[in-house]
């Protein structure tokens, strides 16, 4: 059974910066596609950025490109997402996911059979 635990939300003020992280248990995240997304109040699943199988390639959402930074370490078992330039409308609960089916990441949340339980990063203005 797979496990994934988000870490890191918290409280920031406009233009600051967080790091998430994302800790697996029960398998490696080399062993599967992983996946940022994020749900904010009254909106519906949002990508965020994706890692594929590899390591190699990334891939982000509109919203959050040239911003945010997906990232692995694969020593630890662990996914980052680093978040710099924050806005008040980057508030929302973070999930971190996987998708043992496929070798790159995709967008759509569907795929994706892992999920954290989240965790909340609210931007002030």
């Amino acid at each position: 059974q797979v496990q994934l635990v988000e870490s890191g939300g918290g409280l920031v003020q406009a233009g600051g910066s967080l790091r998430l992280s994302c800790a697996a248990s029960g398998r490696t995240f080399s062993s599967f596609a992983t996946g940022w997304f994020r749900q904010g109040p009254g909106k519906e699943r949002e990508f965020v950025a994706g890692l594929s199988v590899s390591g190699v390639s990334t891939y982000y959402g509109s919203a959050v490109k040239g911003r945010f930074t997906i990232a692995r370490d694969n020593a630890k078992n662990m996914v980052y997402l680093q978040m710099n330039s924050l806005k008040p409308e980057d508030t929302a609960v973070y999930y971190c996911a996987g998708d043992p089916g496929r070798a790159i990441s995709t967008s759509n949340s569907r795929d994706y059979d892992y999920w954290g339980q989240g965790t909340q990063v609210t931007v002030s203005s």
